[in-house]
C-alpha cells in the first residue's frame, strides 16, 4: 500500500463560519468524561461507520485540559485551593495519565543508602513538554541520564504541579519514580496554609485530593514545599498533615515517596536550616524525608551525622544542590561535582535542583547535548549506576525522546526537529574515558542518522597503536532473566578498518536477587552468529517482511543458556589490519533481546476504534497555498490494545467519498503517533462536506515486525452540513 506522511502544517488562525475571529475555542465542557466515553461505547461496533453533522460551536473541550486553538491536549498543575478541592476524577485530563508504569530496578530505591533527586525547574514549566502527544520543536530540553538518577521531581510555583505525562513515562521507563510538587509561597500562600491547615477535616480533604490526583495520572508521589510563615494553629497541624498524606500515598500508590522541604520550622517561622535539626525534625519525622535548602556547609553534614535525630534515616536527607549555584553555596553550574563529592563522603542523599542550567544559561541550544554530557560525566563518579531489571524482550533504539527528523526502520519518515519524551527509549550509558597511549573511547547520542526515533548510539574514539586487545564498549547495564534460547539482534554502521561484535556479560539467574547483588561473578559470553541461510534467520527475516536497511548492518545471533540473567551488554571493537593508531566510529541502531519461544506468539488485533469529541473549525491556513477557509476537523480516538507490545501506534486517514463522485478514493496518510490508547486528531484539514472519510490505527510493534492490515483498527465517519442553520 502506498503512503504519504503528512508534511508541516501551519498554524490556523481560528475563524467561526460567519468570518469573525473566534476566541471562545475551549470553554468548560458541560458533559463530564463519564458521559463522553458513553457516547464512544454506544458507537455500534459492527457498522465500523459514525455520521456527525457539522455544527461550528464552541468547543465543549475543558480549556486547562486542550490548547485553546487547536484542541489539542496538554499538561497543567492547578492555581488555586478550590481547583485544588473541586478536583474531580471523572473530570481529570485522560491524555495526561501516565502510559507506562513503574519499571522495576535494581536494586530497588529502598535498599539504595545514597540517592539522587533530581527537581526539574525550567522557565516556569509546562514548554514544550505540556503537549502530551510532542510537538515540533528545533532545540527542546529533555533528560537522558536516567541511570544515575532515582527520584525525577517537576517543580513549578504553581499551588498544585502534576508532571507532564511524558515525563513519568520517560521516567517509569527506567525505574525511576516521579513527585509532583504541592507549593505555597508568600502572603498568598500564607492564607492558602490557614485555610486547610486550620482543622483535620481541612487537610485531611488536601491530602485526599493530592492523593487522588497522582494515583490517577500514575506518579509516585510529593515534594511539599511550604515556604510561607506559618501560625500556631497551623504549624501545629503540618506534620499532621504530612503524616497522614503519607500514610494513605502508601496505602494507595505503591512505592510511592512524600518529601519535605526545609523551609519553615517548628515556631511557624520561615527559616531555611540547610540541615536537619530539632527546629524541622518534625516535619522529616512525619513524612519519607527531607531536601534541604541549598546553603549548607561541611561543618552541617558532620554535625547530622551525629545528630540522633538523623540517625538510620541518613538516605532520607537528601542534601540540595543549586546548579545555578545561587548565593552563598558550594559548587553549582559545572563545578557541582566539588558539592557531590562532599555529599557522598558524609554519606547521604543529595537533590539537584535545575540541571536544565546547562540548556537554559547556554544561548546555543546546538551545544546541548554537548554541555548535557558534560555536566553529567563530572557528577558520574558520585552516582550510582542503577539497572532496569526486566523480563525479555528487551529492546532499545536509543532514540533519546527529541530529534532532527524521524525515523523508522533506517528510513527517514519525517524531515522536522520533533519532541516527545515519551519516544524516548531505554537509555545507554553516556561516558567518555581515556584508553592507554593517547586512545579515548565516547559514547553519545547523535540524531544525524537512526534506526528507530530520532537518535542513535554513537560509539567512537581512538584505537591507539600500542593497544592490541580489543576495545569493550559498555552499553547498558542491566538485570534480565533470559531464555534457554534468545535471538539477538544487532543493527549497526561500521566505519572501515574496524570489526565490531557483541559481548554480553551474564550471571547465575538465582544470585540476582540477593541484595548485594553488585558482587555477583559475571560470566562474558559472545552469542553464536547465525548465517542467513540459518532456519532462525529465515523465520525472523519473514516476520520483519522487507527492512531496506540503508547502509545498516543486521546481525542475527543466538545465545542458549540455561538460569542465566544478562548483567551488561557491550560493544567489542577492533581493528583490522597492522598496529597503528585507528580513529573509529561506529553507530549502533538496535540491540534486541527475544525469547526464540516468542516468535510464535501470533500478533494481537486493534479492537473497538471509536472516535468522540468531536470538534469542527473553520479557518484559514497561514501559507501562501491557503487562499480560502477550509474545514478542519479535531476528534478523539480510543482503542483497545496491549501497549507493552507497542513502540508507538501510526494514526493515518483518508478520503473515502467527497462531494464530487469522480473523484476516486485517496491513499492513506500519516496524521501522527500515539504512545497510548488513545490520539487526538487536530487541524485535519478535510473536504467540504458531504463526505465520507475514514480513520486507521496500524500497531508498530517493539519487535519490529510489521502487523497485517487486517488487524489494524479502522472506523469511517461520514459528514454532512447542518441543514437547520
Amino acid at each position: 500500500m502506498s503512503l504519504t506522511v503528512d508534511g508541516n502544517k501551519p498554524p490556523l488562525r481560528r475563524k467561526r463560519e460567519d468570518g469573525e475571529d473566534s476566541d471562545d475555542v475551549g470553554v468548560k465542557r458541560d458533559k463530564p468524561e463519564a458521559s463522553r466515553l458513553e457516547s464512544c461505547l454506544d458507537q455500534p461496533m459492527d457498522s465500523g461507520s459514525v455520521h456527525e453533522v457539522i455544527k461550528y460551536a464552541p468547543s465543549p473541550l475543558p480549556a486547562s485540559h486542550y490548547d485553546a486553538d487547536t484542541t489539542e491536549p496538554i499538561s497543567c498543575g492547578l492555581q488555586t485551593l478550590e481547583e485544588l478541592l473541586s478536583w474531580k476524577r471523572s473530570e481529570a485530563n485522560p491524555f495526561n495519565v501516565a502510559a507506562v508504569p513503574l519499571a522495576p530496578r535494581e536494586p530497588p530505591l529502598a535498599n539504595c543508602l545514597r540517592r539522587t533527586l533530581v527537581s526539574h525547574d525550567m522557565m516556569g514549566g509546562y514548554l514544550d513538554d505540556r503537549f502530551v502527544q510532542g510537538t515540533n520543536a528545533e532545540a527542546p530540553y529533555a533528560f537522558y541520564h536516567w541511570q544515575y538518577i532515582d527520584i525525577f521531581n517537576y517543580f513549578t510555583h504553581k499551588l498544585v504541579t502534576i508532571p507532564p505525562a511524558v515525563w513519568t513515562n520517560a521516567a517509569h521507563k527506567h525505574g525511576v519514580i516521579v513527585l509532583g510538587t504541592f507549593i505555597t509561597e508568600w502572603t498568598d500562600g500564607a492564607a492558602v496554609c490557614e485555610a486547610f491547615l486550620k482543622d483535620e477535616e481541612s487537610y485531611r480533604a488536601v491530602a485526599d485530593k493530592l492523593v487522588q490526583i497522582s494515583h490517577c495520572y500514575g506518579f509516585d508521589g510529593w515534594l511539599i514545599n511550604i515556604e510561607n510563615v506559618l501560625s500556631e494553629v497551623a504549624v501545629k497541624n503540618t506534620p499532621l498533615f504530612l503524616r497522614y498524606l503519607t500514610d494513605q500515598m502508601h496505602e494507595r500508590v505503591s512505592g510511592s515517596l512524600v518529601l519535605w522541604y526545609d523551609s519553615v520550622i517548628e515556631s511557624g517561622q520561615l527559616q531555611w536550616q540547610n540541615e536537619l535539626n530539632q527546629s524541622n525534625r518534625m516535619f522529616f519525622d512525619a513524612c519519607d524525608g527531607l531536601f534541604t535548602n541549598y546553603n549548607w556547609t561541611e561543618q552541617s553534614l558532620e554535625w547530622m551525622n551525629d545528630y540522633s535525630g538523623a540517625q538510620g534515616r541518613q538516605a532520607d536527607i537528601y542534601i540540595g544542590v543549586d546548579v545555578f549555584a545561587r548565593g552563598k553555596v558550594v559548587g553549582g553550574m559545572f563545578e557541582t561535582n566539588k558539592a557531590l563529592e562532599i555529599i557522598r563522603r558524609h554519606n547521604f542523599s543529595t537533590a539537584i535542583f535545575a540541571p536544565g542550567w546547562v540548556y537554559e544559561a547556554h544561548g546555543d541550544k546546538a551545544e546541548f547535548r554537548k554541555n548535557q554530557d558534560r555536566f553529567w560525566a563530572l557528577l558520574s563518579d558520585y552516582l550510582y549506576v542503577h539497572r532496569t531489571a526486566s523480563p525479555l524482550p528487551f529492546i532499545s533504539s536509543f532514540c533519546q525522546g527529541f530529534g532532527k527528523a524521524f525515523y523508522s526502520r533506517g528510513q527517514r519518515e519525517t524531515s522536522r526537529g520533533w519532541f516527545n519524551l515519551t519516544a524516548q527509549e531505554i537509555q545507554p550509558l553516556y561516558y567518555r574515558v581515556a584508553l592507554e597511549g593517547q586512545g579515548w573511547l565516547r559514547s553519545r547520542g547523535c540524531p544525524e542518522d537512526a534506526w528507530n526515533g530520532g537518535s542513535s548510539l554513537l560509539l567512537d574514539g581512538l584505537i591507539p597503536a600500542t593497544h592490541t586487545s580489543p576495545v569493550c564498549a559498555k552499553i547498558f547495564s542491566l538485570n534480565v532473566p533470559l531464555a534457554s534460547k534468545t535471538l539477538v539482534t544487532l543493527i549497526y554502521k561500521p566505519c572501515s578498518g574496524i570489526s565490531v561484535s557483541l559481548d554480553l556479560k551474564t550471571a547465575d539467574a538465582s544470585l540476582c536477587t540477593h541484595m548485594n547483588v553488585q558482587d555477583v561473578t559475571l560470566t562474558s559470553v559472545s552469542p553464536v552468529i547465525l548465517d542467513e541461510g540459518h532456519q532462525l534467520v529465515s523465520q525472523f527475516s519473514q516476520l520483519c517482511g522487507d527492512m531496506n536497511p540503508d547502509g545498516w548492518i543486521v546481525r542475527c545471533s543466538q545465545l542458549e543458556l540455561h538460569g542465566c540473567a544478562l548483567r551488561e551488554v557491550c560493544l567489542s571493537i577492533r581493528r583490522d589490519g597492522e598496529p597503528q593508531d585507528t580513529p573509529f566510529s561506529c553507530r549502533v541502531g538496535e540491540i534486541m533481546l527475544l525469547d526464540v519461544a516468542s516468535l510464535q506468539v501470533p500478533p494481537a488485533k486493534v479492537q473497538g476504534l471509536c472516535i468522540y469529541d468531536v470538534v469542527w473549525l473553520h479557518g484559514a491556513g497561514t501559507s501562501p497555498e491557503s487562499t480560502s477557509p477550509c474545514l478542519h476537523l479535531n476528534a478523539t480516538l480510543r482503542w483497545d490494545y496491549p501497549t507493552e507490545l507497542v513502540r508507538h501506534f501510526r494514526v493515518y486517514w483518508r478520503r473515502l467519498r467527497g462531494p464530487d463522485p469522480r473523484i476516486p478514493p485517496g491513499q492513506l496518510v500519516v496524521v501522527g503517533r500515539a504512545y497510548s490508547n488513545l490520539f487526538r486528531v487536530t487541524e485535519l484539514r478535510v473536504a467540504e462536506p458531504p463526505g465520507l472519510m475514514e480513520l486507521v490505527v496500524e500497531p508498530v510493534i517493539r519487535k519490529g515486525f510489521p502487523v497485517p492490515e487486517s488487524h489494524w483498527g479502522r472506523r469511517s465517519l461520514s459528514y454532512t452540513k447542518d441543514f437547520k442553520r
